[in-house]
């Protein structure tokens, strides 16, 4: 695209009314980009890195407009927080109205409405045909390491399986709980104790079907850990840093079977998968699961820090009254604008989006990857797909082309992530509100950029 030797304009304002289009009128970063990037440099710690050399001043819709006037295809969502688009006008208008109400009490100190109704959404709409409770909290992290205070005082037992390629967050037994190195816990240890880890089905490389990748774990379960010991088993359904793994048919209801037989409690982690990105509400619909915890964040609450641990009453109840909580858990105009997305999942199709942006990743992807074979797998559900890319004669992870396939993307106004355990994946996860014309034309950049490497 020919840059436009245009000044940039004031500030717009975000929202689904966004002019949808890709546009660069500098180079990327932008004079006024590059000098609060510059400040970031002088004010923010080092280890706080960023992706896309530009200073955000609005988004919306399928775009992200920086302070020079350059505007983004959003293939990425903020990590998959602005699932039903930046500034969803209903979750805009819930902040404000919440904002002038009261910004905080702690709903330890003095409880609000909102909080309970935010509860009483969770346990109606995630799986499970059971008594549900739910307790708030403010990131996935925090609502991973609640998941599993809340196991250890259920079972009286203190192990807890993860699996390989898992991510869980950035807390001390979060980062015990991931399984990649760089950059997540490298010189972070010691790590918090009594976590193992299983081999995940990852049918692109283990060549397993779902039963056959079960009893391999289970095995190790039952013979390095000991039923008797473990607390929980923690897993996202799709793996989300790890590599956008979809495990094998029949993976997960087998580990889900034994654990209900040996009374280990099964947490699935749908942080990323969670609220409609898989094409369903939760990613453990499509494998006919029901877990005992279920943890949430990212799209929960539209872009507002806000997460939860949901379950059957008989596990959630375990926990001493004081137990669970946190100063800012629940806030206020976090669960405003929860309501306000539970409302817009449940009610404005984005369900259904989300499976037809899936339709259009797939056969894009997929008509890219018969043309390449650099691209040695192509999957996801809905709008949670990836690519991943490997030498064609070896099937050897390719870091390298990887990162030269997102960067040139970025370059030319199209914002991808990358993932995996080998950093060799692409990963799409646009909001539900983006256009099919602005997600086919990120789509021809992604294959221009593999083109040109």
């Amino acid at each position: 695209m020919a840059l436009l030797d245009t000044a940039a304009p004031a500030v717009p304002l975000g929202g689904p009314d966004l002019p949808q289009e890709r546009r660069l009128v500098t180079d990327l970063p932008g004079p006024r980009s590059a000098e609060i990037l510059a400040r970031k440099a002088d004010a923010v710690a080092a280890g706080v890195g960023h992706t896309v050399p530009i200073a955000a001043v609005a988004a919306g819709g399928g775009v992200v407009v920086d302070a020079d006037g350059n505007s983004l295809i959003d293939l990425g969502s903020g990590i998959a927080v602005t699932t039903v688009g930046n500034a969803h006008p209903k979750v805009a208008a819930a902040v404000a109205a919440q904002a002038a109400q009261f910004t905080h009490t702690c709903f330890m100190i003095s409880p609000y409405e909102s909080y309970v109704g935010v509860a009483e959404a969770l346990n109606r709409v995630t799986p499970g045909d059971f008594a549900k409770k739910s307790a708030l909290f403010n990131s996935g992290a925090e609502a991973v390491e609640n998941a599993i205070k809340i196991a250890r005082k259920h079972t009286g037992r203190q192990a807890v399986v993860a699996f390989d390629h898992g991510y869980h967050g950035r807390t001390n037994l979060t980062m015990a709980l991931t399984a990649k190195s760089m950059p997540y816990k490298s010189g972070f240890g010691p790590f918090a104790p009594e976590v193992y880890r299983a081999p995940m089905s990852y049918p692109f490389r283990d060549g397993l079907d779902g039963r056959e990748a079960a009893a391999r774990v289970i095995l190790q379960l039952e013979k390095q850990i000991g039923a008797d010991n473990l607390a929980a088993v923690i897993i996202e359904p799709i793996q989300g840093e790890g590599g956008f793994i979809v495990p094998a048919d029949g993976f997960l209801p087998a580990i889900v079977d034994w654990c209900r037989a040996n009374g280990v409690v099964f947490i699935a982690d749908e942080v990323q998968t969670g609220f409609a990105r898989t094409g369903h509400m939760f990613a453990s619909e499509i494998f006919g699961i029901e877990p005992d915890l279920i943890t949430t964040a990212k799209g929960i609450a539209g872009g507002l820090p806000l997460a939860a641990v949901t379950g059957r009453s008989e596990i959630m109840d375990a926990s001493h009254s004081g137990g669970l909580g946190g100063t800012y858990g629940g806030n206020p105009i976090a669960c405003a604008a929860a309501l306000a997305a539970i409302d817009v999942f449940e009610n404005d199709g984005v369900i259904e989006r989300a499976r037809e942006i899936g339709e259009i990743l797939i056969g894009r992807l997929t008509a890219l990857q018969a043309e390449d074979a650099r691209i040695g797998d192509v999957r996801g559900h809905g709008a949670m797909v990836a690519a991943e890319f490997v030498d064609p004669e070896t099937k050897a992870p390719d870091a390298a082309l990887t990162a030269a396939v997102a960067k040139a993307c970025i370059a030319q106004g199209v914002i991808v992530l990358t993932c995996g355990t080998y950093g060799n994946v692409i990963r799409f996860l646009p909001p539900l509100s983006i256009g099919d014309e602005l997600l086919i034309e990120g789509l021809v950049v992604v294959a221009e950029a593999l083109a040109s490497a």
